[in-house]
């Protein structure tokens, strides 16, 4: 016998019958009678097992008891055509060798369903069932096909910084970074703690945003975009919050609030349509488990034009709607999901750019509109979700920028560096902001945030 090299689950089941195979993987489950074993073997490389067949007579029963639900094994055979259902071809098992077993009285995951809610507290396990090998699957290539959009544009891929001393969003919710002794820091005179002390010499955080950074950026690369890791210190539990979740920022030099909705609409429109190109198996599972409309909705997204709706249009459709809100409306309330899924759910029935909002509900650095009331800020709004996309074209003017800083009572010494672009050579630019996992949510179909990361991290949580 030649040497015969591992094919992935995904593989074997495009192959025609007739040859020699060899599969690894873990065990899904076990049955048969007193002749012949059925085993279903995946490998996390598709959401369908492959099948694999063992006589009884051919194998040693010891071995064969050992292959439960959970145990690793190599499986050597011939790929055969498949006379039961499900499947074209199976594995006629010559041999099986036993990676690792797993003792079927304390394996968590057994043949039945188990909550989303069980099995966050196994996430060492969670990613070996259906569920989360499509949700994780589809992670990669939602992550994958984000920097193929941004690279295929030309645009420039910036990392930047995690531990930052500026707070972009003026959110005041920041995780702390420091080397100093928690129980006996060094003080200053009047009872302070004394930073200068500190590993960086200053206050320092987790940041909760890398647009200050990605607009330094544009002012030199033209278009650039980040992908990382963002921290939010927010006592929220909610199905849409995490502490430490992923964000991808553009921000392009010489664009209007125009062209930045033109972005952000063809972004997540040419996400959906690789998710749909590529993640069918996956998509449709979710589809069947848990939300039949699932693609339906997918593939409306990608085939309809978004509505484009100023701030005091939506607030005047909310008010003259009839409906009971949990949160009242008026100009110059922050909208709620509520408010937003309204709109997008029962009053147009499709996604919604909303633009020029209240300056006062909206961050520093949004330009202002001729107004004095309102900022160029630009939210995607979608069914399900609620906001899926902030951004804003970006204020410009030094003068106009200083003022919203004063106004606000933030902290000139800290952005300086930030207010140099605009004092040096500043252009129009705008950008916004995608919730990596909120677009998870919108192309798994799942219903909470903490089930589109491998990981989740909120208040009270940080196990594994």
């Amino acid at each position: 016998m030649g040497k015969v090299i591992r094919t992935k689950v995904k593989d074997l089941l495009k192959l025609t019958p007739g040859q020699e195979v060899l599969a690894k993987g873990w065990v899904r489950t076990k049955r048969g009678n007193k002749n012949v074993a059925f085993i279903a073997l995946n490998d996390g490389s598709t959401i369908n097992n492959i099948q694999v067949v063992a006589d009884v007579a051919g194998f040693d029963e010891e071995t064969l008891k050992r292959i439960t639900t959970g145990a690793c094994i190599a499986v050597r055979g011939d790929l055969v055509e498949s006379l039961g259902g499900g499947q074209s071809v199976e594995i006629q098992a010559r041999s099986i060798e036993i990676y690792g077993e797993a003792d079927p009285n304390t394996y968590p995951l057994q043949k039945k369903g188990h909550t989303l809610e069980f099995l966050r507290t196994i996430a060492h396990l969670r990613p070996r069932t259906n569920t989360f090998g499509a949700v994780l699957r589809i992670r990669h290539a939602m992550a994958f096909a984000i920097h193929k959009y941004f690279n295929d544009k030309g645009f420039v891929y910036l990392h930047t910084p995690i531990i930052t001393a500026s707070d972009c969003e003026g959110a005041g919710e920041m995780f702390q970074v420091t080397t100093l002794d928690l129980n006996n820091p060094p003080r200053l005179e009047n009872g302070g703690i004394d930073y200068a002390q500190d590993f960086f010499g200053r206050q320092t955080s987790l940041t909760v945003s890398g647009q200050l950074e990605g607009e330094l950026g544009a002012m030199a690369l033209g278009e650039i975009y980040t992908f990382g890791p963002t921290f939010r210190a927010e006592n929220s539990n909610t199905p849409r919050h995490l502490a430490e979740f992923w964000m991808i920022e553009p921000e392009m030099a010489f664009y209007e609030i125009e062209d930045n909705m033109d972005l952000a609409e063809d972004f997540i429109k040419s996400l959906v349509r690789y998710a749909l190109e590529n993640c069918m198996d996956d998509l449709k599972f979710l589809n069947d488990m848990f939300d039949k409309e699932l693609i339906a909705r997918l593939e409306s997204v990608v085939k309809t034009e978004f509505v484009r709706l100023t701030y005091t249009e939506g607030i005047r459709i909310l008010e003259n709607s009839g409906e009971k809100f949990e949160f009242p409306v008026g100009w110059g309330v922050d909208l709620q999901s509520e408010h937003e899924r309204y709109l997008v759910e029962k009053h147009f029935g499709r996604p919604v750019i909303m633009t020029d909002y209240p300056k006062d509900i909206k961050a520093f650095y949004m330009k202002q509109n001729e107004d004095g009331k309102t900022v160029r800020g630009m939210d995607v709004l979608f069914p399900k979700i609620g906001e899926i996309i902030g951004g804003s074209e970006r204020e410009s003017s030094l003068e106009k920028l200083e003022a919203r800083i004063n106004e606000l009572g933030m902290s000139h010494e800290t952005l300086e560096w930030y207010l140099d672009t605009r004092r040096f050579g500043s252009a129009p630019h705008s950008g916004f902001g995608l919730g990596f996992e909120r677009l998870l949510l919108f192309v798994t179909g799942m219903g909470n945030i903490r089930d589109v990361i491998p990981f989740p991290r909120t208040p009270k949580n940080a196990e594994f």
